[in-house]
């Protein structure tokens, strides 16, 4: 996305009213050769030198603005000894609170957080833009799922215990203690990230009724992941599911060499990642290099740590302590990584939910759709009948 494209975003959330509405607001990794991606790479290098590509990478990473938002950081501790990395973005003090709170002699209630989980084998600045446009306008939280980003490597995994989703949701709840420890709470998950939120309803139902408001499910699933095709044929299925395991447990234990290898493959693995996490044809370069950053930051050990957890991920029965709640279910209707089938079944569990599945979007809706997916969240907002500050603006989505 341009400027023009940002400048798109912050007028069509400005352009809504009330409250939230003027404030404004990889799966290519799991190791899926697809024939049609190597087929476009293949003709890419018919047409394109090495170094040209090279040196275009080069000046994508150099220019990008995308993932260059910080916070205020902070760390806390998972329950097996693990530090989990968070940042918060503050609202911006109003002047006139110190002397409201003088004057009627009592605090002010704590401030709505949003906390943003992020993907498989992405970090928190996977909400770029989001984070852009909420900025200084509502309180919210980004962190690190373990063994991503800034986070420690997990160290249950470190001696041996497999990582689960269970585990994810157990992790959210400290960080949350941490970063949120008192006042409303949204929630919003992207991929993994909304696994770990359902995780965090079947292991803390409790938290989720006293202390969430409101709560986004994107390009998500709560189960029957191992039965997801990633758009190849059923023959090519079956071989991947027999043989990826065991082949991402090999890779992991060769780090060194499989990172030399994804290195020297880098333009084929530029061509996965594009095609498993974006479906539009237009996808701005820079947006599509920061996803491609992203997804290569992460080790090949962590990617086959992490891979098992997913057919084992059955959260749908957590559902219903979302029931009461206003429920955004997100995805893109071309995602192969959690179909949208997968949000469907999520909304068909929570008949009050709102399910919005956009046109022309893959599984990273949110860098895809920016503007969409602000919007959509920026509704919800209005929806927790928590207020916002009128007089504030969206920053631009560009950081």
């Amino acid at each position: 996305m341009g400027e023009s494209g940002a400048g798109d975003m912050g007028r069509a959330v400005t352009s809504a009213a009330g409250g939230w509405r003027r404030a404004g607001l990889a799966g290519a990794a799991i190791g899926v050769i697809a024939a049609g991606a190597a087929a476009g790479v293949a003709v890419e290098r018919l047409t394109v030198g090495r170094g040209i590509r090279r040196k275009a990478r080069l000046a994508l990473d150099a220019t990008g603005p995308y993932g260059s938002l910080r916070g205020t950081p902070g760390r806390t501790v998972a329950d097996d000894g693990t530090e989990l990395y968070y940042e918060v973005d503050e609202v911006e003090p109003e002047q006139e609170a110190p002397r409201r709170r003088r004057r009627f002699g009592r605090r002010r209630p704590a401030p709505v957080t949003v906390v943003f989980c992020h993907g498989y084998c992405l970090n928190q600045d996977a909400w770029h833009f989001q984070r852009a446009a909420l900025r200084g306008v509502v309180r919210t939280v980004h962190w690190d799922q373990r063994s991503h980003g800034r986070s420690a490597r997990g160290l249950a995994q470190a001696d041996g215990v497999p990582v689960s989703i269970d585990q994810l949701g157990r992790d959210l709840r400290a960080v949350l203690d941490a970063a949120a420890p008192e006042g409303p709470v949204v929630l919003v998950g992207h991929s993994m990230g909304g696994m770990t939120v359902m995780a965090l309803a079947h292991h803390f139902p409790e938290y989720i009724r006293d202390r969430v408001v409101g709560v986004a499910l994107v390009g998500t699933s709560s189960g029957k992941l191992g039965e997801v095709n990633y758009g190849l044929p059923v023959a090519g299925v079956n071989a991947v599911r027999r043989i990826l395991p065991g082949m991402l447990r090999a890779l992991g234990s060769q780090v060194e060499l499989v990172e030399r290898g994804r290195r020297a493959t880098a333009d084929l693995f530029a061509g996965l990642i594009k095609r498993y996490s974006f479906s539009s044809r237009d996808v701005d370069p820079a947006v599509a290099r920061f996803a491609e950053r992203m997804i290569e930051s992460t080790p090949i050990d962590v990617v086959a740590e992490f891979y098992p957890a997913f057919d084992e991920h059955d959260k749908a029965e957590a559902l219903v302590a979302f029931r009461d709640l206003p429920v955004l279910v997100l995805a893109g209707r071309h995602d192969l990584v959690t179909p949208s089938t997968h949000s469907e079944a999520i909304a068909e569990r929570l008949p009050a939910a709102e399910l919005v599945l956009v046109p022309d979007a893959g599984h990273l809706v949110m860098l895809e759709h920016p503007e969409t997916v602000t919007e959509r969240l920026t509704e919800l907002l209005a929806r927790t009948g928590v207020t916002a500050p009128a007089d504030r603006a969206p920053r631009s989505a560009r950081g």
